[in-house]
């Protein structure tokens, strides 16, 4: 059974190098966004139209091994204010039993404003209406797994400089 962590518990599990699987987990269809190895940037992969636990699961962990990646991103949706609602819980019962069909860790992370960041990018872009809905979620996965990888590259620069005894 794989680990349920917010980001900064989890980077500690995940391999030295090794990509990541981003999810967006909407309630009709998951964006899925996946890194390089390095993990630096983040790539949109499909969108997954979901139908039912079993078989949305079964499409992400066939995704994973084919991607050969090292551990799961999960966008957690908590309300501005900080607190969690029902998608947030619900995303929450997702991690958990996922994670009792897989190994990899997944790593929570705040994707407050994702959609809507997304969104607006696609508009300024002038993207149409039908296209954006298309494409909307698999975004939203890019954007919640670019903010983790940028979040675990500081990680990594203030680990290494409280290694050195710096600031």
């Amino acid at each position: 059974m794989g680990l349920v962590l917010p980001l900064v518990d989890a980077a500690e599990h995940f391999a030295a190098r090794g990509g990541l699987i981003g999810l967006d987990l909407g309630t009709k269809t998951i964006g899925v966004a996946v890194s390089d190895p390095d993990r630096r940037l983040a790539t949109g992969v499909e969108t997954v139209a979901r139908s039912n636990f079993t078989a949305d699961a079964k499409r992400l962990l066939a995704l994973a091994i084919e991607r050969g990646v090292i551990g799961f991103v999960l966008g957690l949706p908590i309300n501005m204010d900080g607190s969690e609602g029902p998608r947030a819980q619900s995303t929450r019962a997702f991690a958990r039993n996922f994670a009792k069909l897989t190994e990899l860790p997944i790593a929570l992370w705040d994707e407050r404003l994702s959609t809507a960041a997304v969104e607006r990018g696609l508009i300024e872009a002038d993207m149409r209406r039908d296209r954006r809905a298309e494409v909307i979620d698999q975004h939203a996965a890019m954007f919640i797994l670019q903010g983790a990888l940028d979040r675990l590259a500081r990680l990594e620069v203030q680990t290494a400089e409280r290694r050195k005894g710096g600031p």
